[in-house]
């Protein structure tokens, strides 16, 4: 088995892929003196929501022992400043963090741009003449991919798009509920909403790629002179036979910030997520499209695994969660729940360095009790 991984291995794969760091259009001549970029677009996954946290800590107070990004220590007390990683995107709640996937594409002479927005569904990325609409007071991405793509030279496009298509959040919230109100499990209720949703979200991602390649295209790009990739969500939770706190008791709710009976985790994994990642998988085979699963990067990191801890002292890369727990203790932003953390977001931008040098499907897996470095893709068959 083909197995790729850290920086040492990127050398190594763009010497036998053949793979040059410009892009190989002919209609991208040498005297085309714009930047080089590559651009990120889709919803949270990709804008970085969750990057404020280093782990998690049931710890409240002042940095949540480290692993607050946002605290600042003041002589009047402890005060938290979401801007301090989501920029000028805090407000509006788009939450471009500054660890952000893309942010951590190393690629020589090439500028990084992230235009997702947490919250965004397929119609918030197609451009307004498309049927789409804007999100949390900004157009369309597609339109300001237009823009850019005119400003910049694009050498490869990201996109994660779909899970607020199917309704991630309102699924994870009944889910939440069913547990803390020690009501029935939410699988049976949710698959039988899924399945439609599916089909609606596989048939809108590829209008969504399509899109995209037309803007491409209005703006003077071959097909061939750019890389379009399309993502899988990562998996957030640990399986059921993994879990750090027991089904019944109160730690995994108030310590742990996970609230999910066993069943529903085995369904949000197999069921869920895995039903969505197959699904994006075909449509990229279907518009043929460089396809990148995820499932598996947070892998022995996941919230509430086993494998990890709560620190103690200062929050640990290889021992600690990669994902933001169900926020019910007024630590940050609800928003943020379920989705990687600064350590998660870091762990998927070096699976997408990695797939950005190595031009095939393939998946990424996290490595249990190491950091972020171990990251390695191995070809999807």
């Amino acid at each position: 088995m083909v197995v790729v991984r850290g920086a040492l291995a990127l050398a190594v794969v763009a010497g036998l892929a053949g793979i040059s760091t410009t892009a190989d259009a002919a209609d991208t001549s040498a005297a085309d003196r714009r930047p080089a970029a590559v651009i990120s677009l889709g919803d949270s996954y990709m804008s970085g929501e969750g990057g404020r946290w280093l782990g998690n800590s049931a710890d409240g107070t002042g940095s949540r022992r480290g692993t607050d990004r946002a605290f600042v220590d003041t002589p009047s007390g402890p005060v938290y400043r979401p801007e301090t990683v989501y920029g000028s995107s805090a407000a509006n709640g788009c939450h471009r963090s500054d660890v952000a996937p893309v942010t951590h594409v190393r690629l020589p002479r090439t500028q990084v741009i992230n235009i997702a927005c947490s919250g965004a569904a397929t119609a918030n990325v197609l451009r307004g003449s498309a049927g789409g609409v804007g999100h949390n007071g900004e157009a369309p991405q597609n339109d300001q991919l237009a823009l850019i793509a005119r400003a910049v030279r694009i050498k490869a496009i990201v996109l994660l798009i779909g899970g607020n298509d199917v309704g991630f959040r309102p699924i994870v919230t009944n889910c939440v509920v069913a547990y803390a109100s020690k009501g029935p499990p939410c699988a049976a209720a949710e698959q039988a909403r899924l399945e439609p949703a599916l089909v609606r979200m596989r048939e809108a991602v590829g209008r969504t790629i399509d899109d995209i390649r037309a803007v491409m295209a209005e703006a003077g790009y071959a097909r061939r002179s750019y890389r379009l990739i399309l993502e899988s969500y990562a998996t957030p939770q640990a399986p059921a036979a993994e879990q750090r706190y027991p089904e019944a008791g109160p730690d995994r709710q108030n310590v742990g910030g996970c609230p999910f009976y066993d069943s529903d985790i085995t369904w949000g994994r197999d069921g869920l997520a895995g039903r969505v990642g197959d699904s994006l998988r075909a449509v990229a085979a279907e518009r043929r499209v460089q396809f990148l699963d995820l499932r598996s990067a947070l892998r022995g990191h996941e919230l509430c695994s086993s494998r990890t801890r709560q620190p103690e002292t200062a929050p640990d890369e290889a021992t600690s969660e990669w994902v933001r727990w169900v926020e019910l203790t007024l630590q940050g932003d609800l928003s943020e729940s379920l989705h990687p953390n600064a350590y998660g977001q870091k762990a998927l931008g070096r699976c997408l360095e990695l797939a950005l040098w190595w031009p095939v499907d393939a998946a990424c897996h996290g490595r249990p009790g190491h950091t972020t470095s171990w990251m390695s893709l191995r070809p999807l068959r």
